[in-house]
């Protein structure tokens, strides 16, 4: 029984053929107890089996079934068809047509007819009771007809509002992944840049200490070593920026030219963290551990880092808001905690702007913390205000 039920709920038609058979079964019983006759009581399960379709099919074809539901009301009248349990049929589909949200003349059908079918049965076959009896019984008996065209046409606004709702969802859901997409790639292509220009140094630095080592190689076999050593190193790291630099995509760079420059490194920090004080924002900067040279592409992150998080801080934390900045050295790796005592959840905004002006800042911190292979925790600080950690391993992920 419980699998019939089932079945019942997902099939919807099966619901409706399952209730047109009841509906089938009990006008039966009443039509062949209240009408006699054959011809007449042909008539009336005719009637009543027409009727008891239009319950069966009034999801698949609900206008076609109103104006079925229509002609057979009219020819019940002029065949003199009293009023039988199957005249429930014509509610249901009252219903069904104004709550499927089909053409408004189907609407307008439906009302008029519920509501003028109740003057006609009591025109055709009129009840006791004089006139007071006949009006109130007429206002009573077309409460239902009413009733069903409000139920369907509230049901069709209800409708209409979680779709338009579900629409507006799928649109902005589609628009953020398409802006998330579009800035993941513009912030890997500005990384590709840096990087590529980070490499380009080193390879530079590389090619003045092989021309050096060249030229005091006889006389200063030495400075020649040296030179040799320092290139040794200078082309590990930059076959390890090399490494971290595959996999990035760069579509639509313009042709650069000129020398290049290297890029901002930890050492840095302290010069930019000065200037965001003199643009009025109070910042407590300590180094602990001990300061070494770290690869490139590390101190490049961590720069970016601390200046995306000071911006943001500068911008969206408040008046008279005060942060702090921590560098760790660690054997391993390279700490960030940049924190404020600004608004906190307001830094929800940090996804909305960034500090070279593009948007999607924390989106461009994660990305650059990836492509070196560290982590990054970000989110309100307890108490208030906002933090941002970071660990940068020194040695790239294999």
């Amino acid at each position: 029984m419980q699998r019939f039920y089932d079945f019942l709920r997902r099939h919807p038609t099966g619901v409706d053929s399952f209730w047109a058979v009841m509906l089938f079964g009990f006008s039966m019983l009443w039509t062949v107890q209240n009408f006699s006759g054959v011809a007449p009581r042909l008539v009336a399960i005719a009637m009543v089996l027409l009727l008891s379709l239009t319950v069966a099919l009034r999801r698949r074809a609900p206008e076609k079934m109103l104006l079925l539901v229509v002609a057979l009301g009219i020819i019940q009248v002029v065949l003199d068809v009293q009023i039988n349990p199957a005249d429930f049929a014509m509610l249901v589909v009252i219903y069904t047509v104004t709550a499927q949200g089909g053409p408004r003349w189907a609407s307008q059908l439906a009302l008029i007819g519920g509501v003028l079918a109740t003057p006609i049965s009591q025109v055709r076959w009129p009840t006791s009771g004089g006139t007071a009896g006949l009006v109130f019984f007429t206002v009573v008996m077309s409460v239902p007809f009413v009733l069903a065209w409000v139920l369907g046409d509230s049901i069709r606004t209800r409708r209409a509002y979680f779709d338009q709702l579900e629409e507006r969802a799928t649109r902005l859901e589609k628009e953020r992944e398409a802006q998330a997409k579009v800035a993941v790639a513009a912030e890997r292509a500005r990384i590709a840049r840096e990087l590529h220009d980070v490499v380009a140094h080193n390879v530079s630095v590389m090619i003045v200490q092989a021309d050096g080592a060249a030229y005091v190689l006889d006389a200063a076999p030495g400075q020649a070593k040296e030179a040799l050593e320092t290139i040794s190193t200078t082309g590990r790291q930059a076959l390890a920026e090399m490494r971290r630099l595959l996999g990035v995509l760069r579509t639509g760079d313009s042709e650069e030219s000129g020398e290049y420059v290297p890029q901002p490194d930890v050492g840095q920090i302290e010069d930019l963290v000065e200037k965001v004080r003199t643009a009025g924002l109070a910042v407590d900067f300590r180094i602990e551990g001990t300061p070494r040279q770290l690869p490139s592409g590390v101190e490049l992150t961590a720069y970016r880092i601390v200046q995306e998080a000071l911006t943001n801080s500068r911008k969206h934390g408040g008046p008279d808001v005060g942060a702090s900045v921590r560098l760790v050295y660690f054997d391993d790796g390279l700490g960030l905690l940049i924190e404020d005592d600004g608004r906190g959840a307001a830094h929800e905004l940090y996804e909305d702007g960034g500090a070279d002006g593009r948007g999607h800042g924390m989106i461009g911190m994660r990305e650059r913390v990836g492509m070196v292979g560290g982590t990054l925790d970000a989110g309100p600080r307890p108490g208030g205000g906002f933090r941002i950690s970071a660990l940068l391993p020194l040695k790239p992920a294999n």
